[in-house]
This record gives C-alpha cells, sequence and structure tokens, in this order.
C-alpha cells in the first residue's frame, strides 16, 4: 500500500496520523507526509513526542502484576505496598491503589464462618484473655477455634492453634467431622513445640470441644491456663477468626473446589505459605516466620 493510499485510510486521529507517518517517514519526505495527510508540523512533532514519553509507572506496573499474581490475588494494595518497598520501589500506598484499579487488580472480600457453640456441654472457663491480643514473646498466649467448609455435599474442617505473638500457625488439624479427636490431635502436635518452662494461655470460644474434661485435663497437665470467649461474642477471639477469614477469601472463595482431598492438599500448602512467605501489616511488613526470626533471636 502506498502511503497516500495508508494516510487516507486512517481514523481523523491527529495521534494515528502521527504514528503512520512516523512509520512511513524512513521511505518519504516529512513534508510530503503532512501535505497527504493534512497535518501540522507541530501538530506532527507534538504527537510523537508524547509518543516517546515512556511511562514512569511501566515497572512498577510490572512488579504490582508480578507480586499479585505470586500471591494467587491474595494481596490488596497496602500489602503490595509493603512488598514494593522490600524490593527497593519508594511509593505511596494511594498510588498504588490507584495503578490496580488501572490495571484491574483487586484483592477478595471475607466471609462468616463456622459456629461450634452448642450450649452447655461442660464446664466453662473464665475470659482471661480479655481482648488482649499482643504478646512479648512466643508460647505466651494461644488462640484456637474450629472453621467449616463445604466441598460437593461433604464437609471439612480445620482446627489451628494460632500464637498471638506473631500470628504463626503452631499446628492444625483437618478433619472430615467436627469430633474430640482433631482437636487433641492438634493439642499434642502443638505441645511438640512448646519449651517446658513458659507460662501459657490457651484461648477459645466456649465450643463443645473446649468445655470436654478430656481437653481440660491435657491442658492442666501442661500446666496451660484456660481462658474461653464469652457465649455468643466473637470479638474476644477475633485473631483466629480473621485467619479463617484471610484463609477463604485468599484460597477457598478463589476455586471452586470438586474434591475435599484437593481442598486438604491446598489447605496444607496455604498454611505453609501463610506462615513462611505472606507479609502481614501487623508484623511490620513480614510473615509471621520471618517475624520470628528478626525479634527472638
Amino acid at each position: 500500500m502506498s502511503f497516500a493510499k495508508k494516510v487516507e485510510s486512517l481514523s481523523p486521529s491527529q495521534k494515528e496520523k502521527a504514528i503512520a507517518i512516523k512509520e512511513l517517514r524512513q521511505h518519504y519526505h516529512l513534508s510530503l507526509l503532512l501535505q497527504q495527510g493534512s497535518m501540522a508540523r507541530s501538530s506532527f512533532y507534538y504527537h510523537l513526542k508524547s509518543l516517546q514519553q515512556v511511562d514512569k509507572y511501566e515497572q512498577v506496573k510490572l512488579k504490582i502484576q508480578e507480586i499479585y499474581h505470586k500471591h494467587k490475588g491474595r494481596y490488596g494494595y497496602r500489602r503490595i505496598t509493603l512488598a514494593l518497598k522490600h524490593l527497593g520501589f519508594c511509593i505511596n500506598h494511594k498510588t498504588v491503589s490507584r495503578l490496580m484499579s488501572e490495571l484491574g487488580l483487586k484483592s477478595r472480600i471475607r466471609i462468616k464462618k463456622y459456629k461450634s457453640y452448642r450450649g452447655k456441654q461442660g464446664k466453662t472457663a473464665p475470659n482471661l484473655l480479655a481482648r488482649d491480643f499482643k504478646a512479648d514473646g512466643m508460647y505466651q498466649k494461644w488462640v484456637t477455634d474450629i472453621t467449616e467448609f463445604k466441598v460437593a455435599g461433604q464437609k471439612l474442617y480445620l482446627s489451628p492453634i494460632l500464637d498471638l505473638y506473631n500470628r504463626e500457625i503452631i499446628s492444625y488439624q483437618l478433619s472430615e467431622s467436627p469430633n474430640f479427636k482433631q482437636v487433641a490431635c492438634m493439642l499434642k502436635k502443638a505441645f511438640r513445640k512448646l519449651p517446658k518452662q513458659k507460662n501459657l494461655l490457651l484461648h477459645s470460644d466456649q465450643g463443645w470441644q473446649y468445655q470436654m474434661p478430656m481437653y481440660q485435663k491435657m491442658l492442666q497437665k501442661k500446666k496451660i491456663r484456660q481462658s474461653m470467649s464469652r457465649k455468643g461474642n466473637c470479638l474476644d477471639n477475633s485473631v483466629v477468626e480473621n485467619f479463617f477469614g484471610t484463609l477463604k477469601s485468599e484460597l477457598f472463595y478463589l476455586k471452586k473446589y470438586k474434591t475435599i482431598r484437593q481442598l486438604k492438599i491446598d489447605i496444607e500448602e496455604y498454611i505453609q505459605y501463610y506462615n513462611k512467605e505472606r507479609i502481614s501489616l501487623a508484623l511490620n511488613g513480614m510473615s509471621p516466620i520471618k517475624y520470628r526470626a528478626h525479634f527472638q533471636n
């Protein structure tokens, strides 16, 4: 196609005309191209300059996309801002939010958890934690609860223990039914990590598992103080509930599961990711294990 036909076939956009003239300039004289395209020389150079300008956020956008997809869409703009800073990018969280909007990237919404309260089943304990979710070191305050997943007419239950010092999952147990064996196995795995000298408090809601004499005996044997939330008050155990919300929004609701087996595999993988890699705003932009290694050594 000749340059005349190519220019004539363009839409009225001045920018598109400038692009065509730029491409044909190596073959034809600029004055002839401008005349054929009915374009002023000043207009051509104006659009040429705009074409040559590089998006100053081009590298940041590429890195945002890389971080977002690496973490499977689990990071919102605040965590991506922290991740960028760890990589040496000095950028405001508002700018990151705007760039994510331009890229069509956003995090997920949390959904409520399974409730295990079945009324009075045994002896309850006082609320010793009293919403004091801060700890000076590991093995001072643990929290636990159970959440439920539904897949293809089946159910899966997750029972973890979380350390309030660094939000690390100390131990967990998966079960296809909410039974005491699940909780007992979780405790035994957690006890293997517990130093003998620690004065530990373990907080839960008033779920039937935690009212059982066997559960309370297991704690007493390890000299662990038992604490329970007030009936019907989810804020008393909000840290572990927030973990459940995070896990579901960053894993369970991102994928349509067909089997319990696949969900089990992915939960185990996610907990490893959560402990070792996933940065937390409450932990100075570190993962739980990195935070522990940084401040406890």
